[in-house]
């Protein structure tokens, strides 16, 4: 085995056979944490001992990590280095900063709030978002990440979008592809590389593609106009990659997704735009893909292995986490023998994939010491960024601050907190501020999702009257498949509207959702509005809606 941090060189092409070569284009999931039994995602993220032969034997090009603390992540990394005997490329999705992902690390608002930054002040969220790449490539590259797969190009001109919301810049082209273009030229100083996603759009969607495919049905002229001009700005700006988008899009192709389309990723992407970095699909496990793969597969179309062998076909250079990279790579291989890949494709593929770890060479001895690794993660003025974004996009109105005391001493107050998943809110522990300081003042936690409350508009069983900070977290997510409201909050909603038991209002996520209520809302009733769901966000709310002097808030200096 290769004690790869030590190795700061790339083999000769030619001296790889054809399996090590298609190896390469091949990036696979692992979990960020040290051990197996910490595993969260068995189905996705292999035990150590497979995970260390599909790097050390099979000579997988890339990881992409989930999962596991910032300190936790640069020794993984280290110990993934060391298994490869060629570098690797390490991955992650940290479109919202390291800390997104890994705690520890600097954690930003999603990029809308920097689009909301733009509405008032373009200059000032084009430093906010130049400053967000500086500190993200600072901190991917202080854990042993190289390859930033950030930041979103797709114009988010569809409020029903499930998936992208405020993950994108903005709702225009003009406003996205400006603050792209500068988060692009905040990493440039630093050896790590940008990927644009998700080509050639995800925006106008109302289907999440984790699930199942969306279907875009715009002309080109359409396409041109919108969805294109921020992935032409970032290709202008230097982004080292693009990622995929599983779509179909029948004006460009009637057929095939995107991802699996030569007339979108070569004729397109690669001929007209001109684009010639790395080409990435979005991830082939997912249900856009894999779910009409296997459907296709009874048909005798298509299955896993074969939707890989069509991504290289249509122009792709690395296929992200496919189905089962061994049997992937066997496929390729195979499609190259019986002459429908040439072996040319592959080493035009190779030599990318070259000279993009080529760029990131200096990413690779992770050796720095842990002093070192201090100094670099969550810095004062990095945190202090991330939340002057935060205040400089948030929205309140109604009267503030809130009077807590009720009219009778006997009533108790509830501090009513809706997520989409309770098991999945890892910004919401014992001490997280929309937690305890509303405890500090005497509310009472109720604390529900999706799951917990009947799917019906029947509130005649629901706990009686009280005076209720109601509390949402909401936003798009993979997964999730959907942006609007759960249910569960509408019943809520509703009630407290009968009765009116509406003391206050915090949303933190969708912008959308604050549309939609603040219709119904009275105007006497106090409401926050962040985009951001971190504590510091949370923060921010019960300091402003409980005033500046709230104990436990941490962040008075802010406001």
């Amino acid at each position: 085995m290769t004690n790869y941090p030590h190795v700061i060189s790339l083999p000769n092409l030619n001296s790889l056979s054809l399996e090590a070569l298609v190896a390469q284009m091949v990036v696979i999931r692992a979990s960020g944490y040290l051990f197996d039994h910490q595993i969260q995602y068995p189905m996705w993220e292999p035990p150590a001992s497979k995970l260390q032969h599909w790097i050390q034997d099979l000579g997988v090009g890339g990881v992409i990590l989930l999962g596991g603390s910032a300190p936790e992540l640069k020794l993984r990394s280290q110990l993934l280095q060391s298994w490869a005997n060629i570098p690797l490329l390490i991955a992650a999705d940290i479109e919202e900063g390291v800390g997104q992902r890994f705690p520890g690390a600097t954690w930003f608002p999603p990029p809308m709030a920097i689009g909301a930054v733009a509405l008032k002040d373009m200059a000032k969220a084009q430093q906010y978002a130049q400053e967000m790449g500086k500190v993200t490539a600072t901190e991917a590259l202080a854990i042993g990440i190289n390859w930033i797969l950030a930041p979103v190009v797709d114009v988010n001109n569809n409020p029903e979008n499930p998936v992208i919301n405020v993950r994108a810049f903005g709702e225009t082209p003009e406003t996205v592809s400006q603050l792209a273009c500068a988060f692009i030229r905040g990493t440039q100083d630093y050896p790590v590389l940008t990927t644009a996603k998700h080509f050639p759009g995800h925006g106008d969607t109302a289907t999440d593609s984790h699930l199942d495919l969306p279907i875009l049905p715009h002309s080109r002229s359409r396409l041109h106009q919108i969805e294109l001009p921020p992935f032409q700005a970032a290709i202008s700006a230097g982004v080292d990659t693009v990622m995929t988008a599983h779509l179909l899009i029948p004006s460009l192709d009637a057929q095939y997704p995107a991802t699996l389309s030569q007339g979108v990723l070569t004729d397109l992407l690669r001929q007209e735009l001109g684009f010639e970095g790395l080409i990435v699909t979005d991830a082939l496990i997912m249900g856009a893909i894999a779910k009409r793969c296997c459907e296709a597969q009874i048909a005798n179309r298509y299955g896993g292995d074969e939707a890989a062998v069509m991504a290289v076909e249509a122009g792709a250079d690395i296929l992200l986490m496919p189905l089962n990279p061994e049997t992937a790579i066997q496929a390729i291989c195979d499609a190259v023998k019986m002459g429908r890949i040439s072996h040319e494709r592959i080493l035009s593929s190779v030599k990318r994939i070259w000279q993009a770890k080529s760029k990131v060479m200096d990413s690779f001895p992770l050796n720095s010491t842990t002093e070192n690794f201090l100094q670099k993660v969550a810095q004062p003025l990095a945190v202090t960024t991330a939340n002057h974004i935060l205040l400089d996009s948030l929205k309140i109105g109604g009267s503030l601050p809130l009077a807590t005391s009720p009219t009778h001493s006997n009533v108790q107050l509830r501090n009513l907190i809706l997520v989409d998943d309770v098991l999945a809110c890892d910004f919401l522990g014992r001490n997280a501020p929309a937690i305890d300081i509303p405890k500090q003042l005497g509310y009472k936690l109720q604390w529900l999702d999706r799951h917990t409350l009947p799917t019906t508009d029947d509130t005649d069983h629901l706990p009686g009257s009280q005076p209720t900070l109601l509390q949402l977290f909401i936003r798009g997510n993979p997964f999730r498949g959907t942006a609007g409201m759960m249910v569960a909050a509408e019943i809520w909603v509703k009630k407290l509207l009968k009765n009116h038991d509406f003391q206050a209002l915090a949303i933190y996520g969708s912008p959308y959702i604050l549309a939609q209520l603040l219709r119904d809302l009275p105007p006497q009733v106090p409401y926050f509005y962040s985009y951001g769901q971190m504590p510091e966000a949370q923060a921010i709310a019960m300091n402003l809606l409980f005033s500046q002097t709230t104990p436990g808030s941490g962040l008075t200096e802010f406001i």
